[in-house]
């Protein structure tokens, strides 16, 4: 089984790493939980009328953590190399080896910049719709590939695009993680059934 680590546990990390994990990646999360998240109100996120970021982040882990994502909140990654065959990042003084890294730490780019990730002009991290950078198997997210648009709802999108191809990678076509109400009853059994 493939290994995914995610730095951020905001949007973008949490979206990734629920793609990966819920199709069976072994995922690690590595969360400060310095997201922005803490200081909005969600009233544009599709599906979602009003709710505090707080409460939205408490909701988005407790999914992640359904799904078995590994979650080390408060883990500070100092460094991510890039090596034979995966990645080793290092975090609270540990080292972790991963096939695939996620990078969705905000606009805080250094880890990129140390992983030697192209960037354009502005140090705005470069990237294609998968959300891949110029170090293949590693991708970044949300504010470090914009200059200034910065959304919750897009870092998301940007973090389920990474997931979404790095399951495409490890299947070896596309992928495209679809569920039907069964794959819910399936998933949650009657939990599921008394919310439907």
């Amino acid at each position: 089984m493939a290994s995914v680590i995610v730095v951020g546990g905001g949007p973008a990390g949490l979206s990734a790493a629920l793609f990966t994990a819920k199709n069976g990646l072994d995922t690690t999360v590595f969360d400060t939980d310095e997201t922005w998240m803490h200081k909005a109100h969600l009233f544009n996120y599709p599906g979602i009328g009003s709710i505090g970021g707080s409460e939205f982040m408490g909701v988005a882990r407790q999914q992640a953590d359904d799904f078995g994502v590994d979650r080390q909140q408060g883990a500070e990654v100092t460094d991510v190399e890039d090596g034979d065959g995966g990645f080793t990042v290092t975090a609270d003084g540990e080292e972790h080896e991963a096939d695939y890294l996620v990078l969705a730490t905000g606009a805080d780019r250094s880890l990129a910049g140390d992983l030697g990730c192209a960037t354009d002009d502005d140090g705005v991290i470069e990237v294609g719709v998968e959300m891949e950078t110029s170090v293949a198997d590693a991708y970044a997210t949300g504010a470090m590939v914009r200059a200034e648009e910065w959304q919750a709802v897009i870092a998301a999108g940007d973090g389920a695009a990474a997931g979404l191809n790095i399951l495409s990678k490890e299947k070896g076509e596309h992928y495209h993680d679809f569920d039907v109400p069964a794959d819910a009853t399936e998933t949650f059994g009657a939990m599921a059934d008394d919310e439907a």
